[in-house]
């Protein structure tokens, strides 16, 4: 069996779960929500009417994500700036795109003295790269920094891996500039030797190695980014510190539980009704979903053909994806949980993700437990008899 690398065989399985590489690397992270806005992971106050107050900007999720850019941050901050009000970007963000990253940390360069990059709580990957585009950086003395090198997946032959692998060496210079900026206390050998080996660091070990000109007391991140927690198992070295950091923001109050949904009615004991059941239960043993025939009968009522025609397509999408992602046996709790194709690949990648460490990819072709057409097949026993009858009747000698 040919082994291949965790990551690289976890990118093949996502590209057959159906999920694109992307063309630039791009930290794997979870989404974390924003104070104002559930789909941005940044909000942007405008300085106060009266005397001078800061534009205060507010970095919380993942940086990159819910479609929205660093262009559209950028843009965002240059409607409200004024040209001379001081400006704090507070960060608490787990990473996200290294390009949307190196993006923002050159628009906080560009304001020059009046920006302060405020790190709040988590201040990772991405999110390092950009707050080391302020002019000044503030740190929390219970927060943490972390740097590495850049990370991706894709899927592709051997010359478009290279290719990449290319891509991401000159993607690490670029981090190694954005960090340069600052007037650090290390030689270039060892700021690459920490980026490498994946370094965390205090709000101490950060002021002494010239990441952070200055830490002030504790204080706690204005958002619950407690979510983004179980995202730490794909980095690296992952300290104690940084996992209570994650951990230790008070979860929200749970949501009341949802009323039960309502039985549906009875399925209607009509011929129409029977054919269709009938139907169901003879398509789903030829797709192997004949452990989800109850389940699809009630979800579908059996209203009509459609109706339980796109309840079998969605039951065959998720097990599809589960068949690719070698885990066949979750699919009848994701069609019973009423997820459809999309939505299962993504519970799947979660899932592959935490146990990527353990994922491996044979070269060896599938066994089709199928006859093959064309194969030599045995002569029966009967024939081989009679075959030695007849050499006998003429005298000839048995084999």
């Amino acid at each position: 069996m040919m082994k291949m690398t965790n990551r690289l065989a976890l990118a093949v399985m996502l590209g057959g779960l159906g999920i694109d590489a992307f063309a630039q690397p791009r930290m794997l992270n979870l989404e974390g929500a924003p104070d104002l806005h559930a789909e941005h992971w940044y909000s942007i106050r405008a300085a106060g009417e009266e005397g001078a107050k800061p534009i205060e900007v507010y970095i919380y999720g993942e940086i990159g994500f819910w479609g929205v850019t660093s262009g559209d941050f950028i843009r965002d901050l240059k409607e409200i700036d004024d040209g001379v009000s001081e400006v704090h970007v507070h960060f608490d963000t787990i990473g996200g795109d290294l390009f949307d990253g190196i993006a923002i940390h050159n628009a906080l360069r560009a304001l020059g003295e009046r920006c302060t990059g405020v790190i709040d709580g988590a201040c990772f990957s991405a999110g390092s790269v950009a707050v080391c585009g302020a002019h000044q950086v503030r740190m929390a003395d219970n927060a943490m920094l972390m740097i590495h090198n850049p990370w991706t997946y894709m899927a592709g032959d051997s010359n478009e891996l290279r290719q990449m692998a290319d891509m991401m060496d000159k993607a690490s210079e670029g981090i190694v500039a954005s960090y340069q900026h600052r007037a650090l206390n290390i030689d270039d050998a060892e700021l690459r030797r920490m980026i490498n080996d994946t370094t965390w660091l205090t709000a101490s070990e950060a002021k002494t190695h010239g990441f952070v000109d200055e830490v002030f007391g504790e204080v706690s991140p204005l958002v619950n980014n407690a979510a983004l927690g179980k995202i730490l198992n794909r980095y690296r070295n992952v300290p104690e510190a940084a996992l209570r950091l994650v951990g230790e923001v008070e979860p929200a109050a749970p949501e009341p539980e949802p009323a039960p949904a309502p039985e549906p009615d009875p399925v209607p004991a009509t011929p129409e009704a029977a054919e269709l059941a009938a139907k169901l239960a003879t398509d789903c043993a030829q797709a192997g979903l004949s452990n989800c025939v109850s389940y699809l009968i009630k979800a579908s009522a059996l209203a009509s053909a459609d109706a339980v025609q796109s309840h079998f397509n969605r039951a065959k999408d998720v097990r599809a994806a589960c068949l690719v992602a070698n885990l066949p046996d979750d699919a009848q709790g994701l069609i019973e949980a009423g997820l459809n194709g999309d939505q299962a690949r993504a519970k799947l990648f979660d899932k592959l993700a935490a146990s990527s460490s353990k994922v491996e990819i044979s070269n060896l072709p599938p066994v089709d437990d199928g006859p093959q057409a064309g194969a030599h097949q045995p002569p029966a026993p009967s024939e081989v008899y009679a075959r030695r009858r007849k050499q006998a009747s003429k005298g000839g000698n048995n084999a």
